[in-house]
């Protein structure tokens, strides 16, 4: 069973080509204006917009990620546009991407089903919060393999039984999808935004119910309870809003890129 991409050409190119062009101009940015050291990490909290918009958000964390060895990832995401309970996970023997298409990580995904009895809502997957992270792990991760987890309802507490289950694991590691705030004044979001990113800094999850309005809060927060855990450290790696790329600060969505070492 294949997971075939349902978002190219809207959140992401359809072409080669042009993913290939984003990455080339992601990483003169990113070689001319980073200056962060080199961190190991497992586990990433990534944004999911079209590439115009959070694509440098994005690809900086995976600029982070390709300096490990590490070879299975399981890409977790909220539901946009299916409500349900808890996580699904599918059987899919691999993921379509524009520039090659991504192998399952198989056993992990049978070690997933058995500890915890997911089921598979094959419909749910039709999600761009996971799917947009897809190119990003063929380009920069090449040679990984991946689980694609798609979350409704669920209390972050059991999410991050998930998480800390695949962060023991010595060879996987998490990539957590989330946006922040959606269509405020610029103003605005970037006060409501700060809430987010102080929780973060402080791995405090009672701050994020205080105001932050990320898409996928239950994702963070599970995320924040499992560095907590692991005695994991959170870096902010970049912060910005649509703002940026559009230049119109009268209805802007917020996204932030973080790695926990």
């Amino acid at each position: 069973m294949i997971r075939e991409m349902s978002v190219s050409g809207s959140f992401y190119p359809q072409r080669s080509k042009d993913l290939y062009r984003y990455f080339e101009h992601f990483n003169e940015i990113y070689d001319e204006n980073f200056k962060l050291a080199t961190i190991k990490s497992k586990a990433v909290i990534v944004p999911h917009a079209g590439y115009v918009y959070s694509g440098y958000t994005a690809n900086v964390a995976y600029r982070i990620l390709e300096q490990n060895t590490i070879k299975n990832f399981v890409v977790i995401g909220p539901s946009h546009k299916v409500a349900f309970e808890g996580v699904s996970m599918c059987n899919f023997t691999s993921y379509e991407t524009p520039i090659g298409d991504i192998a399952a990580a198989d056993k992990v995904r049978k070690e997933l089903q058995k500890t915890f009895k997911l089921s598979c809502l094959k419909h749910v997957h039709a999600e761009h919060s996971t799917e947009v992270q897809f190119p990003f792990i063929k380009h920069y991760l090449e040679d990984a393999n991946i689980i694609e987890l798609v979350y409704g309802h669920i209390k972050p507490a059991v999410l991050s039984e998930i998480i800390n289950f695949i962060l023991q694991k010595e060879d996987c590691g998490v990539i957590i999808s989330t946006d922040l705030s959606h269509f405020y004044t610029l103003d605005e979001a970037n006060d409501l935004d700060n809430i987010c990113l102080n929780s973060i800094n402080k791995l405090d999850v009672s701050l994020i119910h205080k105001g932050c309005e990320a898409c996928g809060k239950i994702g963070v927060e599970a995320m924040l309870m499992s560095a907590k855990k692991l005695n994991l450290t959170p870096t902010i790696l970049d912060y910005r809003t649509s703002a940026d790329a559009s230049k119109d600060t009268s209805r802007v969505v917020g996204y932030v890129s973080v790695c926990f070492s």
